[in-house]
Order: structure tokens, then C-alpha cells, then sequence
């Protein structure tokens, strides 16, 4: 046998010596990890010195302290992930000179005046036989006019009118001027004509008037809408303002969206409203005459029939007003809005809104839905040049597409593809303000006060006047804030508060454990391999030279 096939032999028992000894190896890694393991009751896994009896009490335990630990583990996590928001009030209470006045929507309840369309009249007038001899001016002014009464009134009447391109111009053309329906104002005790602090906004209730509104530039998305009339007259631009981050800090007092300095009624707005006994009309609207009031954001488009307070005909109505304010710290913004439950100003996209409001996105919503049913939208829907505006006869249409909508949230409980609602996604806005309001009412005998001062209504003769008075109730108000409740840093420290409790587990025990899987192998498997090395040398090296004896 030469000398290379003897070394191959013996690599092949080394090797065969060292397959023998890896379990052992193992082993022994195993019990230089449990008498070094800084975990309790590791160490007494290996121990020689305990029983069987002893070392199967320790697994078992060991093994319990560990479910116990996982299962409340388990349970913070679902709550960390499931409530990591929480809602509650700020450090510090805020003036009201760091949000915007109030935007106030009035909305007169008579929707023609009579020397255009007595609407009554024609609504007895309704059958076959007079519609022959009707003028189409009329018949198309109450067919208008009809889409902005109680929709019960005309069930049952044949309107013929799938479509009405024409529905705006024809309610502006009959309905109450601003000039003629707010007759005088007065903001912040400054008096001036109402056309000075009021623009004419397009809602579900007709045209109505606004105050202190953002313009349609700054709140729809013009290039997407239609060009057949404005929604909002608005022009006055707010490029220092909004929703999400309030006035920029250079703001001079005197700015738009305007703002009050205190409170009190001296501070607050002030209106003297009026229609004429002439117009009043009970056929269209009901027993209830005079104005709808709506408090709302600046940059949220009015929807008054969802909430509003009444003004009624001959009566003072005082509105205090209690801003409710929420917004929500930067750490949250790397939370998904799933997860914080609202979504910032860039996190979602409107069609038709550059603001994102809650309000806006369910008109939005509103409007598709309305449009999938349909096959038309409301007049005072946003929507493209593509899309025709409702008829009369589309009236129960598009008023049983918004109460079947409504519905979507309780029937997706039971049926999942009724999911038309959950689809729209319209969270709260994480900057979110809403007035709440106290109201106090009392006549208004200015009939009485225009014969103290000995003076004839001569012009008025006739008026139904009403007064309004809104401002704040106090200087300053209480900010709700949604913040972390459980942040990466408290879920941490929950877990380690839990794994030293039931195991004493800590940073370095973790550390330990890949150590003693990763690097202490490494370093074993590396010095056998040196020791093999040298094992190689002796085995491979060549036999000694024996000369042989010379012949002498």
C-alpha cells in the first residue's frame, strides 16, 4: 500500500469519526447554552445533577410560561393594531382667532316669487286640458321649481321630463334676489349691503346665499365639472388658510376666511331677513315659512336639508356658537388611514373636491350613486359635461337613491355585495371643525316698533321680517387630538415587560440565543477545521528518505 492511498484511508476515518460525534457535538452546544443561558429555568435542562422527574417539571413549566407570555403577547397586538388611536383632549385650550368664522348657508323658504310662478295656482291647476293652453315658460318654471318642494306633492302628476339642462337658470330666474331676501348686515358691528358679505351658492334647497365660503377654485376641481352654470359665486381667494393647517403664521387680521377676535354679539354677524307676504306660498314647502340656516366648514359645500336650524317669519333667532375641533398628531401619519380611522388632505382623491371633507366625499358618493340608478344627477350634484341633470320625473328617483344608500351600511352587515357604500371610504378628515350651536328665539314685533316711531312701511308694505344674530359663546375652546395609544415604543415595551415577568427574557438573552445558533457553531466548526488541517499535514507528509549503505 503507497503512501497516498494510506492517507486517503485514514481522511475516510477521520471523517468517519467525525459523523460519529456530531450528535455528541451538538449536545454539548446545547448544554454550554443551558448552563450559560441568562432565561430562568433554562439551566436546569441540562443539569447531570437533576432527576428525570426534575428536568420534565422544568420543560413543562417552562413550556406554560411561555404560552402564557404568547397568549398575552397575542392580546397586545390585536389591540395595538386594531386601537392604536386614541381621541382626547389637547394640552392647551384655543382661541377662536385661530379657526374661521363659521361659513353660514341661508336658505329662503320661498322658492319663487309670484310675478313669475304662482305655483299654487299652477299645481290646481294640472291636468291635461289646461296643460294644452299652458305657456311652456310656465309648465318648464314649475317643473324647476317642483325639484326644490316636498317631492310628495307631485306623486301621482305626469311631469314628462326625464332631463332638464335648463333646471338652474329657470329657479334663478324665478327665485328670491339676495338683495331683496337679506336686507341688511352687519359683521363684526361694521353695517354694509348683504352683497358684500353674502355670494349665491347652488344646494339641493335652490339657490341659497352663502357666507364666508372658500371659492369654487380652491374647492372644486373646475376642470373636471361641467360649464353650464357656477355652483359657488364665491371669488374672494383664502391662499393663507386651510382646513388641515389653519391660518399661515404672517396672517394679518383682517383676512379670508374671516375671522373674529373674541366673542360676543359684537364680534358675530348679524342679518335682517325678509320675504314677501306676496310670494309666501304653503302648497310648495309646507306650514313653516321663512329661512334654513346652516352652519359649516369653509371648504365643505353646504348640504342644508341634512342639518339645519329654522328662522321663522317674525321671530328673533340667536345662534351661540361652540366650535368642536379635532386634529391629529404628526406621529400618526406613517399609520395607515385604515388604522387611524381618517384621512389626511393628500391621502384621498375627490373627483370633483380639492378639499377633503367627510361631507364632500359623501356628496361625491351621493352623486354616483344617484347617477347609477338613475342614469341623472340632481342639479346641485357636481358633476361632468357626460352626465344630464334630472327631470321632474326622475324626482322619487334620485330621493329613493339617496335613502337606499343610506341603507347600504346595515344590509352590507348581512349581504357583503351590498358594499356600494363601503366602497366610497369616507373616513373623517384628520383636521376636522363643526359648530355646535345654542339657539334662542323670541317674536320680533317690528311692526310695533315702525308705529313708536310714527313711520309707514310705505315700500315694505307687505315685508315678513326676521332677525339672526350668530357669533361665538366664548373666546376660547377645548381641542380634541387623536394621538398614539399604543405606539412601536409602548408595544415594545409591553412585550419585554411580559417576557422578563414570565421568563426574565431581555435584550441579551435574545442576543444570547443567536450567539450560541449562529456565531458560537461557526467558531467550533472553524477550530475543528484547523484541527483537521493539521491532521492532513501528518497524514500527507512524505516518508522520511533512507539512503541505502554504499558497496564498498
Amino acid at each position: 500500500m503507497d503512501s497516498r492511498s494510506v492517507s486517503n484511508f485514514e481522511l475516510k476515518a477521520i471523517n468517519a469519526w467525525d459523523k460519529r460525534n456530531f450528535t455528541r457535538g451538538i449536545k454539548s452546544l446545547f448544554l454550554e447554552y443551558c448552563s450559560n443561558s441568562t432565561v430562568h429555568g433554562i439551566k436546569y435542562f441540562g443539569c447531570k445533577r437533576r432527576t428525570l422527574f426534575e428536568k420534565i417539571w422544568w420543560i413543562a413549566t417552562f413550556l406554560l410560561s411561555v404560552y402564557g407570555c404568547g397568549r398575552l403577547i397575542q392580546n397586545i397586538y390585536r389591540k395595538w393594531e386594531q386601537t392604536p388611536v386614541i381621541v382626547s383632549f389637547a394640552e392647551k385650550s384655543t382661541p377662536v382667532w385661530q379657526i374661521p368664522f363659521p361659513a353660514v348657508t341661508i336658505c329662503p323658504e320661498t322658492k319663487a316669487r309670484s310675478e313669475y310662478l304662482n305655483f299654487s295656482q299652477v299645481y290646481f291647476q294640472m291636468n291635461d286640458t289646461w296643460r294644452d293652453e299652458m305657456a311652456n315658460e310656465t309648465y318648464d318654471r314649475f317643473r324647476a321649481v317642483a325639484q326644490v318642494c316636498d317631492a310628495h306633492i307631485l306623486r301621482g302628476v305626469s311631469l314628462n321630463q326625464t332631463t332638464d339642462p335648463a333646471c338652474v337658470d329657470l329657479l334663478k330666474n324665478v327665485s328670491m334676489p339676495l338683495e331683496s331676501a337679506l336686507f341688511f348686515c352687519k359683521w363684526r358691528n361694521d353695517a354694509g349691503l348683504c352683497s358684500e358679505f353674502f355670494t349665491e351658492t347652488i344646494t339641493e334647497e335652490g339657490i341659497c346665499f352663502t357666507f364666508n365660503s372658500q371659492s369654487a377654485g380652491e374647492m372644486l376641481r373646475l376642470d373636471e365639472l361641467h360649464s353650464d352654470y357656477e355652483y359657488i359665486s364665491e371669488k374672494r381667494q383664502s391662499p393663507l388658510w386651510s382646513l388641515e393647517k389653519g391660518y399661515a403664521e404672517n396672517t394679518d387680521l383682517d383676512t379670508y376666511p374671516v375671522r373674529v377676535l373674541g366673542a360676543g354679539a359684537r364680534a358675530g354677524l348679524y342679518v335682517l331677513l325678509n320675504l314677501y307676504e306676496r310670494d309666501t306660498d304653503f302648497i310648495c314647502r309646507g306650514p313653516v315659512q321663512g329661512f334654513k340656516i346652516l352652519l359649516h366648514t369653509s371648504s365643505e359645500y353646504p348640504q342644508v336639508s341634512k342639518q339645519y336650524y329654522r328662522v321663522p317669519l317674525h321671530q328673533e333667532v340667536i345662534i351661540s356658537v361652540k366650535p368642536q375641533m379635532i386634529t391629529t398628531s404628526d406621529g400618526l401619519r406613517d399609520y395607515t388611514p385604515e388604522r387611524r380611522q381618517c384621512f389626511f388632505n393628500h391621502e384621498r382623491h375627490l373627483k370633483y373636491f380639492k378639499v377633503y371633507t367627510q361631507q364632500n366625499c359623501e356628496l361625491e358618493c351621493t352623486t354616483n350613486y344617484t347617477l347609477h340608478k338613475c342614469g341623472c344627477v340632481k342639479f346641485s350634484m357636481p358633476r361632468d359635461d357626460r352626465t344630464e341633470v334630472c327631470g321632474a320625473s326622475k324626482i322619487d328617483c334620485y330621493n329613493d337613491a339617496e335613502d337606499e344608500l343610506l341603507e347600504e351600511d346595515v344590509k352590507f352587515i348581512v349581504d357583503k355585495s351590498r358594499d356600494y357604500r363601503a366602497k366610497c371610504n369616507c373616513l373623517p378628515a384628520c383636521t376636522s371643525v363643526q359648530y355646535d350651536a345654542e339657539i334662542s328665539q323670541a317674536d320680533l314685533d317690528w311692526k310695533s316698533l315702525f308705529s313708536a316711531f310714527r313711520q309707514s312701511l310705505g315700500e315694505q308694505d307687505g315685508a315678513q321680517f326676521a332677525r339672526l344674530t350668530i357669533y361665538f359663546k366664548e373666546a376660547q375652546f377645548i381641542t380634541s387630538k387623536r394621538s398614539e395609544l399604543y405606539g412601536v415604543t409602548d408595544f415594545l415595551a409591553n412585550c419585554g415587560g411580559l417576557l422578563g415577568l414570565f421568563m426574565g427574557v431581555s435584550l441579551l438573552s435574545l442576543a444570547e440565543l443567536i450567539y450560541f445558533c449562529s456565531i458560537r457553531p461557526f467558531t467550533i466548526l472553524r477550530a475543528y477545521r484547523a484541527k483537521r488541517r493539521e491532521s492532513n499535514v501528518f497524514f500527507d507528509a512524505p516518508p522520511p528518505i533512507v539512503e541505502k549503505p554504499k558497496d564498498f
